[in-house]
């Protein structure tokens, strides 16, 4: 279970000595104020604890080590309620190492227009004092996010919301574990890529683990164990009448209990936080994970077909950062094409793996023949998937860098029926339109594989990405392909220099 409230962000509030105790006095009473407002406010679903006024270069360097070592926190805001000299702050944010961002706010909304004089302009600097602090992370070229609107704003809230949930993702991918059951889908290109040079990007580790390793527990596993897992299946369905006790296929539906059951443990047992598997290299395993896949990915586990790393570890991350918005976050394929000049649309599915949590109402657990894989036929979750603004997100390995290619779309109600495509599936219009958005992807190098979302914005994986030093390509409603293009080449040339 994901519990984002465990996590901390420090509020750090920035002064000197030169405004006397008086003043620093109300610099800290009106820090501690404005973190105890975001920290009870709904909006923010992290803990944001208040840390004492730095004053010093000294104060400043132990306030961040410790933020590196305190393995709760996952980053630190800072604000400059005063001037507080920036020359100060170099050796501290050189030893930074959690995520950072820049609150440029004040505690008054207002100007006192009657009452305004030199003790209130000497206390309420930020305006200058913010841009003070912003010239040196600019210098020392720091990523980082900037806030800028008074701390009550819903527009300020919103974007520090944003911000923590992508730097609650990038903290669950620092030494998390994610297991690759066999290799990659022969002859594939893109779900390839460098696992060592992931692990230096993006602190976690991908190993692979023979498909016996996981045979063997899921072999361990009692029919008793299975049966009870069966009738939650019956519980929480609509349960196909073959597959119910006493059904021609209910050994089918204790199988993938079993598989279920197996490759849970297996996760759980190896600390891991994902997966990913593939349909050629599964000896020993009677059918595919399908059902599986599916509820291991609604408790929060990535996952993603073909021995697709980056993306069941992409799937994770957007999990956690989605955590207790409404909606949900799954692996998901583009899969075929509507090109209906009305009505331009994508389908998008997988062969069976598409999460329960992106449901349009009560999923339907069915058997049905795969037609690939060589195995018998697997039990899978059919649904459709609600309409409304979604995002499709990928990583990809270009070689000398790794990026993160995201699509604005917008999901629809289902035009037809499909009573023949037993699959979980979702329909959507790509931003800014079917043509741009699909040669913009293109032309990216973009993914068949992506994560799809249904309660995270491009705004979240920019400042992902941001934290992960990667590059960030988003198509969305304003994309134009010449200019889209011209980002691609010039980014090129940022990060061959900058390699």
């Amino acid at each position: 279970m994901i519990i984002l409230k465990d996590l901390e962000v420090w509020f750090v509030t920035g002064s000197q000595h030169l405004y006397g105790p008086e003043t620093l006095n109300q610099v800290a009473a009106h820090a501690q104020e404005i973190a105890a407002s975001l920290h009870d406010s709904p909006r923010i679903p992290v803990s944001i604890v208040f840390k004492p006024t730095v004053k010093t270069a000294e104060e400043i360097t132990a306030v961040c080590q410790e933020a590196n070592n305190r393995s709760s926190c996952i980053g630190i805001m800072v604000w400059m309620h005063t001037f507080s000299p920036a020359k100060m702050w170099i050796r501290g944010l050189k030893l930074l190492q959690k995520p950072l961002l820049h609150f440029h706010t004040q505690y008054n909304r207002d100007i006192p227009w009657g009452t305004i004089d030199m003790d209130f302009m000497n206390l309420n600097q930020s305006a200058h004092g913010d841009r003070e602090f912003g010239f040196m992370t600019s210098r020392m070229r720091m990523g980082r996010k900037v806030v800028a609107g008074h701390w009550q704003d819903i527009q300020s809230l919103e974007q520090i919301d944003q911000w923590t949930r992508a730097a609650a993702g990038w903290h669950d991918w620092q030494n998390a574990r994610f297991a690759r059951f066999g290799d990659n889908m022969r002859n594939v290109a893109v779900t390839e890529g460098d696992k060592v040079e992931a692990e230096m990007k993006f602190g976690y580790s991908v190993n692979t683990y023979g498909i016996g390793d996981l045979v063997r527990i899921i072999n361990q596993v009692s029919d008793a164990e299975a049966e009870r897992l069966a009738a939650e299946y019956a519980d929480t369905y609509i349960l196909s009448p073959a597959l119910h006790k006493g059904g021609e296929k209910h050994s089918s539906l204790l199988e993938a209990a079993k598989i279920e059951l197996g490759l849970e443990f297996f996760l759980r047992d190896g600390n891991f936080k994902g997966f990913t598997d593939t349909f050629e290299d599964l000896h020993g395993m009677t059918q595919l994970p399908g059902i599986a896949a599916q509820r291991l990915m609604n408790k929060g586990y990535g996952f993603a077909g073909e021995g697709d790393w980056k993306t069941a570890a992409l799937v994770r991350a957007m999990k956690v950062m989605g955590s207790g918005l409404k909606g949900g976050n799954s692996f998901m394929e583009d899969y075929t094409y509507h090109f209906d000049p009305n009505n331009q649309l994508v389908l998008g599915s997988h062969m069976l793996e598409i999460c329960e949590s992106i449901a349009d109402g009560r999923p339907s657990c069915e058997i049905h023949p795969l037609g690939i894989g060589g195995k018998a036929d697997p039990v899978r979750l059919v649904f459709n998937t609600a309409a409304g603004p979604a995002i499709n997100a990928s990583v990809i390995d270009m070689g000398n860098r790794f990026r993160l290619l995201v699509n604005e779309v917008v999901a629809v109600a289902p035009v037809y029926a499909l009573p023949k495509l037993p699959v979980a599936r979702v329909l959507w219009k790509p931003y800014p339109d079917m043509k741009t958005g699909c040669a913009a992807w293109i032309l990216a190098g973009g993914a068949h594989h992506t994560c799809y979302s249904q309660n995270l914005q491009a705004e979240h994986l920019q400042d992902f990405a941001d934290m992960a030093g990667v590059e960030c390509l988003v198509i969305g409603k304003k994309t134009d392909i010449y200019q889209f293009r011209n980002e691609i080449r010039w980014n090129e040339v940022y990060y061959q220099l900058n390699s």
